[in-house]
């Protein structure tokens, strides 16, 4: 179901997710409306969660909600623009008000593969673009959604990086989007050891280079978003400050 701001939903598929023993997970996803975020949304539809699909442009996102799910109940589109505290307020009162609480964080939203600049002679205004919404952005979405995440006995939350973000790896190249993912990275760290207690877990996940918008031509989108959700699947006992791709740590 795609649902405008302020406009009537089906009570039905609103169910707050607190309620009943057969309520449904919550997932919020940003950047939802393409790539990797719109597969990892109809994965996890596809698996019985209820999905608060974010995206900055809500009408985007609302094809896509109907694209993924034509029924209607399993996918709600939601203005969230992770540079916007305001739509990151409006998007986590209306989870609060109509879902409970939220099961799953996946911090997905990200901007500016630069490969035609190097760190040398980079236009910082592009590489503050990046860190505003690939670290930043997580981080604002984190702390708008974590009231909710406390709420749920198995809270997951997957920054989805990359291994462009490995210090160990970079040798130079796309620096905004290297720096801001290692920073993602470290953000990923610090908010595991936080949350640790409260048996949230918090990892960082290399999708691979996938056939998307950033990515093209590289493999299936399908097995991308596999790798993310295997971070949200995990068990209560599962690592917690990691980073990983299909499954496996990777070098930070």
């Amino acid at each position: 179901m795609a649902a405008r701001e302020g406009s009537p939903v089906r009570a039905a598929a609103l169910t707050p997710a607190g309620q009943g023993a057969g309520a449904r997970p919550v997932a919020v996803v940003t950047g939802a409306n393409r790539g990797i975020g719109r597969e990892v949304a109809r994965q996890l539809a596809g698996r019985g969660f209820l999905v608060v699909a974010g995206s900055r442009d809500l009408e985007a996102g609302e094809r896509t909600a109907r694209q993924i799910d034509p029924a209607g109940g399993s996918v709600i589109a939601r203005r969230l623009d992770v540079t916007d505290p305001a739509t990151l307020q409006a998007a986590a009162g209306w989870t609060a008000e109509h879902c409970g609480r939220a099961d799953v964080l996946v911090n997905n939203a990200a901007i500016h593969y630069d490969t035609w600049q190097q760190a040398q002679n980079a236009d910082l205004a592009v590489v503050r673009e990046a860190l505003d919404t690939n670290l930043l952005g997580a981080w604002r979405t984190t702390q708008a959604f974590l009231p909710l995440l406390r709420r749920s006995a198995h809270a997951r939350i997957v920054n989805v990086s990359s291994e462009g973000g490995s210090i160990s790896g970079m040798t130079g190249g796309t620096p905004a989007y290297s720096v801001s993912k290692a920073a993602l990275n470290a953000l990923t760290r610090l908010l595991a050891g936080e949350l640790r207690a409260g048996r949230i877990l918090v990892n960082a996940v290399c999708p691979g280079w996938t056939d998307t918008d950033l990515g093209q031509g590289g493999r299936p989108v399908a097995e991308g978003a596999a790798s993310v959700m295997w971070a949200v699947l995990l068990p209560d006992e599962g690592p917690t400050g990691g980073f990983y791709r299909d499954g496996q740590p990777r070098p930070w």
